[in-house]
This record gives C-alpha cells, sequence and structure tokens, in this order.
C-alpha cells in the first residue's frame, strides 16, 4: 500500500505541472530522481498532508486563472494524488508520563481543481513510532466532518460504508482518510489528532513527531511570510531531570512544580523542513518509581478509581542482569520463505551476540514438524555461537503446515528444573493455528505450578496473518513482552529490540505491596527490563493507599523493594494516558475468555477516548450548516445588526458513514494454511485465495504442475483490476470442468 501510495503522489505531481500559477510562480514539483536512487519512501509524507484525489486529469486547473489546457482524454485508472499548498499550520503537544498527545491545525487549499469542479481530498497523519490515530475535524464552509468510535452493534444502522481506501493505515504508523467532494478554490481547516509512545534510551525519554514538510506545499505567493507556531507542554508526571529541545528554537514561558512549557513562532516563507525533537532525563542511580492515581471521568462505566505504576531501570551498570537460559523457537513455514526469514535469521545474528558466556541457549526451528539444534542446552561458548550461526542459515525444506504447540512444549520441557537461572522463550511466528486458547491454557497451568521463577515466553508476530492477541496474552501469562512487525522492514529492528529487552531484565517477579481491592490490567506483571520503563495500569476500590511499594526479585537472586512516590493528579488526563495499553491488554483476555462485559467495558473506553479495538469502529460524521441570519426555508431574517457567524444544521440528522475495519483482526487460518506470505497480505484477497483454491484440482494439477497458489498470486499482484478479475472467472470455469470434487461441494443438492 505505501507504495502504491507513493506511485499516485508521483503521478500527481507530475499531473501537477500541468497548473499555471502565475508569473510570480514560486512553487515546483521536485525534480525526478536518477533511476538509482528513486525510492518510494520519496514521496511519502514526513508531515501531515493532504493531497487532491484525481480520478479526471481534465479537472485539473488553476481555480483563480483558467490556463485553457488542452484537452485529455480518458480517466486514470489509479487516481493521481496532488499534493495540496498549504496556508497555515500549528502544532501543540502534550507530554505526560511516557505519553504525548499531539493536535496539529492547518489550513490547506484545493489549488488544483476548476473552481466549478470538485474532487475527493485524502488527508494523510504519519505517526511516530506506537502512534494512535486519535479523530480529525474538517472545517468546510458548508460542511464539517468529524470522526468519532461506535460500538460494532451500532454499526447495523448505518446505510453508508466507505470504500476501504477511503479510511486505511497505508503503513502501521500513517493513517489517509478521504473527505468527499470539495470544491476547486476551497480552504480546508483541519485538526488532526494522535497520541505517540516516547522511546526511552540510556535513561531518556525522547519524542519525535513528524513535521517536515515537503517545499512543494508552501503557497505559490513567495514574498508574502506566513506564521508558523509550535507550543510544546511537558507534564512529567515523574522526577526529571534536564529538558532538551533541539529541533526548533523554542523559548520557555511557563515554569511550575512538575511542569514546563516551550513555544516557538516565528514568520517564515518556507514551512518547517525539520522533525518536533525532546528529550528530558530520567536516569537515577538506582530503581525507582512512582504512583499516579486519579477519579474516573463521569460518562465512564467503571467508577473505580484509576492508577498507573511506573518504574524506571535506573543505570544499568549499578544492577546486574540474570543468568539465562534461552532457546528461540523460530517459525520456518513455507509463509516465512524470502525477506520475512532473512530478515529473522539476521535479527538472530544480534541476539547470539547479546548472550554472555554463561548463558545457556537453544534453537527450535518449526513447521508441520520440529527441527533442534541440539538435543540439551548449549553454553553460550563462541564456537557454540558459531555453529548456531551457520546452522540456523541452513535450508531445511520447505515446511508445510504450522504447529506452534509441539516445540513450545518442547521448550517448557527443556527448561524445566532450572534453579538460579532465567528461563526465557522467544516465539517468533507469522501464521495462525487453531489450539490457541488450548496453548494459553497450558501455560496458565505451567506458570502456577511451576517454579516461582517460570519461563518467561517473549512472542513476536508478522504480518497480519498471525493472532496477535493470542501472542500478547501468551506474553502476559508467562510475565513476558509481546512485540509485532506489520512490514517486511520492519522485522529485523523491531524483534531486536524485543530480544534485547528480554534478555536485560533486571527486576522479575514483580508484586505490589500495599494495596487491597485492586485490579491490575495485565494478568501478570511484566519483568521491568534495564531498555525500557515498566507501566502498571489498572482500578482499585476504596481510598488510595498512603504508603505503596513494588517488590521483585534481582538477577543475584536478591530480594529488592522501593517505596513509590503517590501522587493524587488533576491536571492530567490519566484515563487517556492509560487507555491504549488498557484497550490492548484487555482484548487479549476478551479474545481468551469470551467475556462479554470486556468487551463492552472496552468499546467505553474507545468512545471516551477515541481509540480504535476490535470491538469499536470509526465513523465519519457529515454536518451541514446554514446562515443564522437565515431561516431554515432560506428566507432572509430582519436584523439592525449584520451576523457573520454560521452554526451547525442541527434540524437534520447528521450523516454518519461507516469506516472500513482498521483493526488486524483475530489472526488467518485460512491464509496460514495455504502458506500465504507476508510480503503478499495486501494482494492475496480472501475472494482470490478462495478461487485459487478450488481451482487446484486434478485438472489445473495436469494442466500445470508447476504452478502453486502462491506463484498465481504473486502473478495476479502485478496485473490490474479487470485481468484479475477475468483470470479469476477462467480459474473457476477449469475447476468446474475439471473436477468433480469441487462441484459436488458447491452444487451438493445437484449430486456433482
Amino acid at each position: 500500500m505505501a507504495e502504491a501510495f507513493a506511485w499516485a503522489v508521483e503521478d500527481g505531481l507530475r499531473l501537477g505541472k500541468r497548473i499555471y500559477l502565475g508569473k510570480d510562480r514560486a512553487v515546483a514539483p521536485p525534480k525526478p530522481l536518477p533511476v538509482m536512487d528513486k525510492s518510494p519512501q520519496f514521496y511519502l509524507p514526513s508531515a501531515p498532508m493532504v493531497y487532491a484525489v484525481i480520478s479526471d486529469p481534465r479537472i485539473v486547473d488553476n481555480p483563480d486563472i483558467p490556463s485553457y489546457q488542452p484537452y485529455v482524454h480518458g480517466r486514470l485508472d489509479t487516481p493521481a494524488l496532488i499534493p495540496l499548498q498549504m496556508s497555515a499550520i500549528s502544532l501543540d503537544v502534550d507530554c505526560f508520563v511516557d505519553t504525548a498527545f499531539v493536535l496539529v491545525s492547518g489550513t490547506w487549499r484545493v489549488h488544483c481543481v476548476m473552481g466549478s469542479r470538485s474532487c475527493d481530498c485524502r488527508i494523510a497523519v504519519p505517526m511516530g513510532e506506537q502512534g494512535a490515530f486519535l479523530g480529525v475535524e474538517v472545517d468546510l464552509p458548508k460542511k464539517s466532518y468529524s470522526t468519532e468510535q461506535i460500538g460494532v452493534d451500532e454499526t447495523k444502522s448505518i446505510r453508508h460504508t466507505a470504500k476501504p481506501e477511503d479510511g486505511e493505515f497505508v503503513t502501521p504508523y500513517m493513517f489517509t482518510i478521504t473527505i468527499p467532494k470539495i470544491t476547486g478554490g476551497t480552504y480546508i481547516s483541519i485538526k488532526l489528532h494522535w497520541s505517540q509512545k516516547l522511546s526511552y534510551i540510556r535513561g531518556q525519554l525522547t519524542l519525535t513527531v513528524p513535521f517536515c514538510f515537503p517545499e512543494y506545499v508552501n503557497p505559490a505567493i513567495k514574498k508574502i511570510a506566513r506564521k508558523e507556531k509550535i507550543q510544546l507542554n511537558v507534564n512529567y508526571g515523574i522526577e526529571t531531570g534536564m529538558v532538551q529541545t533541539t529541533s526548533h528554537p523554542f523559548k520557555e514561558f511557563k515554569r511550575e512544580s512538575g511542569d514546563i512549557s516551550f513555544v516557538y513562532e516565528a514568520n517564515v516563507l518556507t514551512w518547517s523542513e525539520t522533525d518536533l525533537s525532546l528529550s528530558y532525563t530520567v536516569s537515577s542511580s538506582n530503581i525507582f518509581g512512582g504512583a499516579l492515581f486519579q477519579s474516573p471521568p463521569k460518562n465512564d462505566l467503571d467508577q473505580r478509581d484509576m492508577f498507573c505504576i511506573y518504574l524506571f531501570p535506573g543505570n544499568e551498570r549499578s544492577t546486574k542482569g540474570f543468568s539465562k537460559e534461552v532457546i528461540f523457537v523460530i517459525d520456518i513455514s513455507a509463509s516465512m520463505r524470502g525477506r520475512a526469514l532473512e530478515n529473522t535469521k539476521n535479527a538472530m545474528n544480534m541476539a547470539f551476540s547479546k548472550l554472555s558466556p554463561d548463558d545457556s541457549f537453544n534453537i527450535i526451528l518449526f513447521s508441520g514438524e520440529t527441527f533442534l539444534f541440539c538435543t540439551s542446552m548449549m553454553l553460550a561458548s563462541q564456537e557454540a555461537v558459531e555453529r548456531a550461526y551457520e546452522w540456523i542459515h541452513k535450508d531445511h525444506g520447505e515446511g508445510a503446515g504450522t504447529d506452534i504447540f509441539v516445540p513450545l512444549q518442547k521448550a517448557i520441557d527443556m527448561l524445566s528444573g532450572t534453579h538460579g537461572l532465567m528461563p526465557m522463550v522467544f516465539l517468533i511466528t507469522d501464521g495462525a493455528v487453531e489450539d490457541e486458547r488450548k496453548i494459553c491454557e497450558w501455560m496458565s497451568k505451567v506458570v502456577k505450578n511451576g517454579d516461582p521463577l517460570c519461563p518467561r515466553i517473549h512472542t513476536f508476530g508478522i504480518g497480519s496473518f498471525c493472532n496477535h492477541h493470542f501472542l500478547r496474552m501468551l506474553s502476559m501469562i508467562s510475565h513476558g513482552e509481546y512485540s509485532a512487525a506489520f512490514d517486511l522492514d520492519s522485522i529485523e529492528s523491531q524483534m531486536q529490540k524485543l530480544i534485547s529487552s528480554g534478555l536485560s531484565t533486571v527486576l522479575a517477579n514483580i508484586t505490589l505491596d500495599g494495596f487491597e481491592q485492586v485490579e491490575v490490567y495485565s494478568s501478570c506483571i511484566p519483568d521491568l527490563s534495564s531498555e525500557a520503563p515498566l507501566m502498571i495500569c489498572g482500578r482499585y476500590q476504596g481510598n488510595f493507599p498512603d504508603t505503596l511499594k513494588a517488590e521483585g526479585i534481582l538477577g543475584d537472586s536478591g530480594n529488592f523493594a522501593v517505596d513509590l512516590k503517590i501522587e493524587k493528579t488533576t491536571d492530567m488526563p490519566l484515563d487517556k494516558v492509560i487507555a491504549r495499553q488498557q484497550i490492548d491488554l484487555l482484548t487479549a483476555q476478551a479474545w481468551f475468555s469470551g467475556n462479554k462485559q470486556i468487551k463492552e467495558q472496552i468499546v467505553n473506553v474507545c468512545m471516551r477516548t477515541c481509540n480504535i479495538s476490535e470491538y469499536s469502529r470509526m465513523v465519519l460524521i457529515e454536518k451541514y450548516k446554514i446562515d443564522t441570519d437565515t431561516d431554515a426555508a432560506g428566507a432572509k431574517k430582519s436584523s439592525k445588526k449584520k451576523r457573520h457567524a454560521r452554526k451547525l444544521w442541527e434540524s437534520a440528522k447528521p450523516e454518519k458513514i461507516l469506516l472500513q475495519v482498521l483493526t488486524i483482526g483475530f489472526g488467518n487460518l485460512g491464509a496460514t494454511a495455504e502458506n500465504i506470505p507476508p510480503e503478499l497480505e495486501e494482494e492475496a484477497s480472501p475472494e482470490v485465495i478462495e478461487i485459487l483454491n478450488k481451482a487446484a484440482t486434478n485438472f489445473w494439477d495436469r494442466l500445470c504442475k508447476s504452478c502453486c497458489c502462491v506463484c498465481c498470486i504473486k502473478c495476479c499482484s502485478k496485473m490490474n483490476n479487470q485481468c484479475g478479475a477475468l483470470l479469476s472467472q477462467i480459474f473457476a470455469a477449469f475447476a468446474y470442468i475439471g473436477c468433480s470434487q469441487c462441484c459436488s461441494l458447491c452444487f451438493p443438492e445437484e449430486g456433482q
């Protein structure tokens, strides 16, 4: 999708050359890149952008100065995306603990469409790592649009459904949404909301907000300066050191206890060419933490008070890590072949280098069968690591099927009886299996009946065909961590982060002393790693305790306890800060238990905080406007004063447009069974997979023995829609003619 989006932008910039901007033209599309340097990433937005969606090139022109372009025949099969010029922009960022809430307010003009014609406009929102899109507000002269979350049950009454491309994630952290039919020359006022996590590196929390605009969004009139403003508010919630802002010339204008605010404001001829960057130190010589608590909002179904406990690891040198026994359980089924498996192997090279000589390790590869590197655990000597590196890069055959339970049981059996060492399993897969709940139930019994240091299962999901909620639940049960990569390019980096964090555990078996009648969203509290802080969120009944301790086990097997600094916060939206973690953890529990009350709780959180979930849907709400000095019949009201204000026409019911499902779902057993690789997720629609399966009959085998379903999908992905539809019909016809078994399944009443 990202590549297709980039191509559409490239086409749009080419098409935009038709527009005559006057003699004082200041904006020009970027020069085409040399063939060797050309990359789709060049055309992906690095800041919030708005594009005109052009299917009919005849409408492309300057709405103010018609240029009488030569007549253009035909339409574009894939619409071009022309970047709109931006006339105003401001950025507001509020940081609370490890979460930032971002508001971008801007004005764009449809400068590339005739004044007598209209086009759809697509808004692109690139967010930082672990970003979560929260909503959009669009204001037009005669309409307004906004988004909200509703429960899945409420969608049945909505008549209009948007096309998939009208609201989707182009990349895991870039969301696009389409606003329909905007007239050429119109100014569009937009507010964009999202949240993102601050990254933790060596005692510093760092925030990077995409805010680098390309040259071609600058207005055509080059001599008029425009105001650019950024306001940054940091509400620590934690004890911090120096705050650093290096991207823009900020000025501090407010400092109070626990709060600091910066502002940057300037008149500019060109918009910002630098991302917003902020960092502040939270380092300490030892593990430290605190607790924030707050009363719930009135519209919350759960009226128990909420809390957020944070633990920071301190300096790595002052806290000894655990000696470990580690088993890497890696999926090598046919769907992993190619870049997914190669990137996984590259990440394993880093993992081996992180093992100390005192650690023991092993490797289990699996598909429908299982391959062991060694029948027993091996010390991580240089020789053993080199042998493992060579073994993992060998070809172990084209694995058919995916069986997670058997290799996982073997790994846990090999780690049984571990004393004084931290047992760990890193499970890496791209597929879904039928016995996922059975695996979680089995692991719950292992944790309950096993040693105090039970095996930690750290899970990593690749693509959207695996059940990420199962992987999160499995890691939650065993005090482990979960991570994922939804595109091939991020597999290696994201896997390295997970493995590095898991291998850097400094505090295990964490408990909270002093709490009564408390519910923690995570069924088991994860371990604390030197690579990242730990956030523990939940609800409690009654009064919050005056004193609270976090206790656990250190790497030298000694006990550890730290007094938490307790603070009641009123100037922080704590329910929004913890919402994303709450939704993710509760969704895994709802999948595992099937509890309807948990699902209702998730929907309530989504509606209050505008977060996306498996049990809610996003809708685009359209409202019309009328003048305040015009009555419902359209006649002018008599008034001594001329009123220019406009208001929403509340007498008419707002129109709701249901967006497509924006979440990853609960895995795809069919795609896993067919060994569809992650890179074909977008091309391999369910309809195409079903037709290909029916076409893979004895007749088709005789006709083309060298062609498999995956090869056909790769071929179809290179064709246009019409050719793909025709080929699908031909496949279906071959299946009908050549296979009586397929016909008997499709037409059982006919007996053939």
